[in-house]
Formats: structure tokens, sequence, C-alpha cells
């Protein structure tokens, strides 16, 4: 017994000198609501951080923007109130417009250009980019998948069927033309008014992926999706720079680390994911429409009216091409 008694003992002891006695813990602001992109990105990232530190550094998610509306995070982080946030990418552009290239309509057109742009030299510019423009270092990447219409008012296959809608997007010069390109004028609102807004009737529409419409409950205040995808949604994860700065290059690369298996992991979630998620909100009574023809409507209008419009703003049309040309796509003039 007393042998026992020693082996346990010991065993604990050893189990007490291998754990830190206390871990650091980052606040990690999310805009989403629980069982999204954003949390799942958040989640893989606090246990890779965990598991990479030893349990020395951890973090704790602020679901449904508790620490701010997703632009006001870029500011928190960069003036180093905040240390992480979870956000779309739209929301970086204001700050970093050269990411804005990823928001351009029709740009990404499937889950693997998403992975492949964020995660290859492109994505290292943009990584780069922002840390310059905007005083946050991007580490990871979560995708969520095509922005989807919905709208409470009627079902939606072409360009006139838009006429008359009242649609919500985030305060982000590129969708804001994109939808004056297809005839109507959206009302720019912050994130964090958007359900109530829905609700309320103060506008019939908004866009987002399909697990972002379920993550906020739109189903209850939604009734009509169309399959648009007109922009694949990349959830960028920051952490402030001032902080980055402030860890040790062990710390730093834990930190890196961390992010690259978060990324790894948000990719495997939309694609075991989405397709459910579209079929419950399908069986909590939306209706899903197919743009017509294709959305060649869609695409020929946002492309031509849309794209030469920001390639001042971007960088230049060959940050544009940049991208193209690692997708495989023709380059434009």
């Amino acid at each position: 017994m007393k042998k026992t008694f020693n082996l346990l003992a010991g065993t604990a002891i050893s189990l007490m000198l291998s754990v830190p006695a206390f871990a650091t813990e980052y606040r990690i602001a999310v805009g989403d609501g629980a069982g999204g992109t954003q949390e799942a990105l958040g989640k893989a990232f606090v246990a890779a951080l965990e598991k990479e530190s030893g349990g020395a550094m951890t973090g704790k998610l602020f679901l449904n923007g508790q620490l701010g509306d997703e632009q006001d995070t870029i500011t928190a982080a960069a003036t180093g109130t905040l240390d992480f946030s979870i956000l779309a990418i739209n929301n970086i552009t204001p700050f970093s417009p050269s990411v804005g290239t990823l928001t351009l309509p029709y740009v990404i057109l499937s889950q693997d250009d998403a992975e492949k742009v964020t995660q290859g030299e492109v994505g290292q510019k943009m990584v780069d980019q922002t840390v310059e423009d905007a005083g946050v270092r991007i580490i990871g990447w979560g995708y969520s998948g095509f922005r989807v219409l919905t709208n409470s008012k009627k079902p939606v296959s072409t360009v006139a069927d838009l006429q008359g809608l009242v649609v919500r997007v985030p305060k982000n010069e590129i969708m804001i033309e994109t939808y004056k390109a297809w005839g109507i004028n959206p009302t720019p609102m912050a994130w964090g008014e958007t359900f109530a807004a829905l609700q309320q009737k103060v506008v019939d529409g908004q866009d987002n992926p399909y697990m972002t419409v379920n993550a906020m409950k739109f189903y209850e205040v939604q009734k009509y999706i169309t399959d648009l995808r007109y922009i694949f949604s990349i959830e960028p994860l920051v952490i402030s720079e001032s902080l980055f700065e402030s860890l040790s290059e062990e710390q730093q690369q834990q930190v890196l680390a961390a992010g690259r298996d978060a990324t790894k992991a948000s990719g495997v979630f939309l694609r075991e994911q989405e397709s459910k998620i579209r079929d419950e909100l399908v069986a909590r009574g939306m209706e899903i429409t197919k743009p017509a023809d294709d959305e060649k409507e869609f695409i020929d209008l946002a492309t031509s009216k849309v794209w030469p419009k920001f390639y001042d703003q971007i960088g230049g049309v060959e940050v544009l091409n940049g991208v193209l040309t690692s997708l495989g796509r023709d380059t434009v003039q």
C-alpha cells in the first residue's frame, strides 16, 4: 500500500512539474455566434496553441461580437487593447486594401481556390501588407463558403428579381458597388445591428455563407435563399502585432504553428458541415433558389463594372492578376 501511495505521489509531482503553474490566457474576439466557422476556427486554434506551448498559452473566445463589431476589433488589436480577433475578411479591407482583392466578386470560385491563395505566396504577401497597413498579423484563415443572399420577401433568381429589395451589406465599398452594379442601392450596416434590422423589417435581406446564416439564426427572420456564390467568405484570425512582437521567438513560432493547424482544421470543418447545414436550413423552412443561367448575368455585371473601379485601391491591376495567375485563370488588362 505504501509503495502504491509513493508511486501515485511521484506521478502527481511529475505532472505538476511538467505543467506550467499558470497559463497566459488571451482574449479572442469572434463576430459570429456558436456553431459557425469562426467558432470552429477559434476552438481549433486554442487547442493547437495549448498543445504547441505545452499549456503555457491558451485563449478564451468571446462570441457574438461581445468585444465589439468586427471592424472595431481591428482597431483594438492594432492599438494593443485586444489580443486576437476572428472576423470576415471584408472587415479588414478598409484597413489594408490589398486584402480586398479576395473580396472582389467572382475572383474565388471554389474552396480549393480559397485555400490555394491564402496558404500560398499570395496569402503571405497579404499577411505582410496587413502588418504594415493595419498593425495586425494574419496567423490563420477560416473558410466559411460562398456568401448567399437571404431575404424575407420573395425568391430571387435574376437581377430583375433583386429590384425593390433592401439589402444589408457590410461597410465595404466593393460589396456596395457590386449591388449597385446589379441595380440596387444596398444599406451599409454594422454586423451587430443586422439581426435586429432583419427582424424589424428595416432591411429585407443580407448575404452571408450558409454556416453564418445558421450560426446567427437568420432562419428565424428570413425565408428565401439565393445560392448567389459571388464571394467566397474567408475569416482571418489576426493577432495584435504589438503582442506578437512582445513574444519570444519560440512563442511566436508556437502561435504561427497553431494558426496553421487551425487553418487546416477549418478547411476540413467546411467540407464536412456545409451540406448538412444547408439541409438543416431547408428543414427549418427556408427555400433555396438557384440563379438563372449559372449566374452569368450577375457575373458579367459584377466583373465588368466592379473590378476596374478597385484596381488602384487594391494596389494595381497586377495585384488582381497575381491572384488570377496563381489560380490558373486568365489575367485582365
